[in-house]
């Protein structure tokens, strides 16, 4: 858990914890076991999903990776994933809802299976993709055009973890007047990816820019994590807006 060792014992103001029961889905996480850096197998899997429950969700659409170089992982292996992952569900009786999506990783390949629609969406043709960390792609504008005209709705995966545009928020903004809809990682209110991530997140909150919010829970220390963001003012502040979308997923 050293990731998150610096988030227990902060001196920051807290609230009461939230209730995440009102979110109900949560829409980025990484639960299918031995396909990617989250769960590595099916008992880690349940593990991680009675957890979930516990915090409150009725129901998780769980995002493996997909990218050209890495993980390379298709409609089909996610999906022969999630059936094994729904069948030890109901095998031990748990009361929480699994399906599935993918997170897309903003590669030469993207652009391909987007035209062939090639891509697993969740909700209303919803699609998760995820960005380099080191500098922006020049093709990101482009590839959200194309998902738009092929029917799809461009979700950003965790905007406040991209360095590259900390100096300069009209980036966020543009991409917002493009219709994008941005993904809130819950422990960066906690500071799991460091104090700048944090002020970002909450600047985004305050501009009222997140549709969505999610764990990426990969193990039990996000788990954790999650656990010590509950009372963050700026969780309650997100939770109390009315523009988050989870619950109608």
């Amino acid at each position: 858990m050293g990731l998150f060792a610096k988030l227990f014992g902060s001196k920051e103001a807290s609230l009461p914890d939230a209730d995440l029961s009102v979110l109900r889905c949560d829409i980025h996480s990484h639960f299918i076991p031995g396909i990617d850096d989250g769960s590595q197998t099916l008992e880690q899997s349940i593990e991680l999903l009675t957890a979930m429950r516990e915090l409150g969700y009725r129901k998780v659409v769980t995002t493996p990776h997909s990218m050209a170089d890495g993980y390379k992982n298709t409609p089909e292996i996610i999906l022969g994933g999630l059936e094994k992952v729904r069948a030890e569900v109901k095998r031990v009786g748990l009361d929480i809802e699994v399906d599935a999506a993918a997170e897309y990783y903003l590669d030469h390949e993207l652009e391909q299976r987007i035209q062939r629609k090639e891509v697993l969406t969740f909700g209303d043709k919803l699609l998760l993709f995820e960005l380099p960390f080191l500098s922006e792609p020049q093709v990101l504008l482009p590839v959200i055009f194309q998902m738009q005209t092929q029917g799809y709705k461009p979700v950003l995966a965790h905007p406040e973890r991209y360095s590259f545009w900390y100096n300069d928020f009209a980036k966020y903004e543009r991409l917002k007047e493009r219709g994008v809809l941005f993904q809130l990682n819950m422990i960066a209110l906690a500071g799991a990816y460091g104090p700048q991530a944090k002020q970002v997140a909450e600047k985004l909150i305050d501009a009222g820019a997140y549709e969505l919010v999610g764990s990426d829970c990969h193990s039990m220390g996000h788990v954790e994590a999650m656990k010590h963001t509950l009372g963050r003012p700026y969780l309650h502040k997100l939770l109390a807006s009315g523009k988050l979308l989870n619950a109608g997923l």
